[in-house]
């Protein structure tokens, strides 16, 4: 029962609603945030997929296209060691040692070097083309090492065709295992080229193909000038080398610009793949999204706030007229002193606290005299004013907090003396005449010691005819002169009070 009734107060109160009012709006800003948060790492989420999805297909195809260019440097080289290969037809042999590989998409020239870097087979010319290739750096690595393998170079520019190409080779051995020369092919740039136009990563967005020592061999936007650049001993590429594949958030030494970078190494090559996207296009959308869905929580949750402080002002509003309301119902609009329903209740408390202490309760009943006089010869305002520093004169007269004032009707008032015996009643009353002897009222002429007040007063314990006695001795005190205080005889003391007062001593 208690539960409830505490439920339906805290619900009355102003500063319930008001916290409520704020609290839902602020959670509702709370898990709005969550959620936007929750939006924005689907973002990320989706760009990792997307970039891992891309790393894998583009680096599935490079390294199916150079795992055929390196088949056919090593039937070549194969078919060099055929015995009396040599002697056979120019056209022939040149059938022989190529078969199609020359006709394979993107290459670029495909030749046998000898040990002085000399042209020794063409692919796709006979008699071969006239160069020398002994200062490339495939061609010195090859000279310079056995057992090399697969080399790929650093991007060049084709002493035949002028064009930007990729070398991959293969050292060629004599029968003693002496350095005998390369084979090369050459991959045309303009394949990475078109394979990476292929995919669409925002204005933002790249692609980069490096060695492993980090020269840059293809880029996406095309740069002319970032190819064959190096990234060496930057901090970006010491992460790109410190593991197989992963994936970093870094600021682009090139343009400035902060991307989301997925790596990887592609199969067993030299060669690592990234792709990158711009952070600030991959939140794009999301920002867009809580830019929207942010100022609109807030306008919600602030027109919430407002509503609720504003409801909640209006019930603290409510509660403040009750409360005056409740205060004006128990108190004299005239002289702001209790009226008597307020007395009645306090004589009620006053009379169980005198039964409980076995102390009396005094009652002073005051009357002006002859009040009707101020009010015919004066009018009803400045009897008004009599009445209000009557009450203010009254008030000056006791001292103590549970001491109580009231009007009770016209021009009669109570004292209320809880714990008070006659003698301290009489010693008020005396305290009364005294005050009334300064009443003033210049307004309407009305000097010191004009207004005058006839006092009657009572004392009991348990006594129910408290305020009658003191009211007939008010009477007898206007009967025999006026401007004198009367004291109603003692009440015998009923039985069950005085077994009480027994047991109390």
């Amino acid at each position: 029962m208690v539960l409830p009734v505490r439920i339906a107060s805290l619900l009355r109160s102003a500063r319930t609603w008001i916290a409520l009012g704020i609290l839902a709006p602020t959670g509702m800003l709370l898990l709005s945030g969550l959620m936007l948060l929750d939006m924005r790492r689907d973002a990320w989420d989706k760009a990792e997929q997307t970039s891992t999805n891309l790393l894998q297909v583009i680096a599935r195809d490079i390294a199916r296209n150079v795992e055929l260019f390196d088949l056919s440097l090593q039937a070549v080289v194969e078919n060099l060691r055929t015995p009396g290969i040599d002697g056979i037809d120019p056209a022939m042999r040149q059938l022989v040692l190529f078969d199609r590989a020359a006709t394979a998409k993107d290459m670029g020239v495909l030749l046998v070097i000898d040990e002085h870097g000399d042209i020794a087979i063409d692919a796709r010319a006979l008699p071969p083309r006239k160069s020398n290739y002994a200062d490339r750096d495939y061609f010195l690595a090859h000279k310079n090492q056995t057992g090399l393998g697969l080399y790929i170079g650093h991007p060049l520019i084709s002493r035949l065709t002028g064009q930007r190409m990729i070398p991959f080779s293969r050292r060629v051995n004599k029968p003693d295992g002496s350095f005998g020369g390369v084979v090369l092919g050459t991959m045309n740039l303009a394949y990475f080229s078109h394979l990476f136009d292929q995919i669409g990563l925002g204005q933002d967005g790249a692609i980069n193909l490096y060695l492993r020592d980090g020269t840059r061999i293809m880029r996406q936007p095309f740069v002319d000038a970032d190819i064959g650049a190096s990234l060496a001993g930057t901090p970006i590429f010491a992460r790109f080398t410190s593991q197989r594949s992963g994936n970093v958030v870094r600021t682009s030494v090139r343009d400035g610009i902060e991307r989301y970078y997925a790596f990887t190494r592609i199969a067993d090559l030299p060669l690592i793949l990234n792709v990158a996207l711009s952070t600030r296009e991959i939140e794009a959308e999301w920002r867009t999204k809580a830019l929207v869905i942010g100022a609109a929580v807030l306008t919600l949750c602030g027109l919430a706030i407002a509503l609720s402080l504003l409801f909640g002002r209006e019930l603290g509003r409510r509660a403040a007229m009750q409360v005056e309301l409740a205060r004006l119902s128990r108190t004299d609009p005239l002289t702001g002193l209790a009226n008597r329903r307020s007395f009645e209740d306090a004589l009620e408390g006053a009379a169980r606290d005198a039964r409980r202490t076995g102390l009396p309760v005094s009652l002073l009943v005051v009357d002006a005299d002859h009040f009707k006089r101020y009010n015919d010869r004066y009018g009803h305002a400045v009897g008004d004013e009599v009445l209000r520093e009557l009450a203010r004169r009254l008030s000056a007269s006791v001292h103590r907090p549970n001491d109580m004032v009231c009007r009770v009707g016209g021009e009669e008032f109570v004292l209320l003396l809880p714990a008070t015996d006659a003698a301290g009643a009489l010693r008020v009353a005396d305290e009364v005449h005294e005050q009334m002897k300064g009443l003033t009222v210049p307004s309407a002429g009305i000097g010191r010691g004009a207004v005058t007040v006839s006092i009657g007063v009572a004392s009991g314990i348990d006594d129910p005819d408290l305020f009658r006695r003191a009211d007939t001795a008010l009477y007898e005190a206007k009967a025999t002169g006026r401007n004198r205080t009367c004291r109603a005889p003692e009440a015998p003391i009923r039985p069950e009070v005085r077994a009480l007062r027994l047991v109390g001593a």
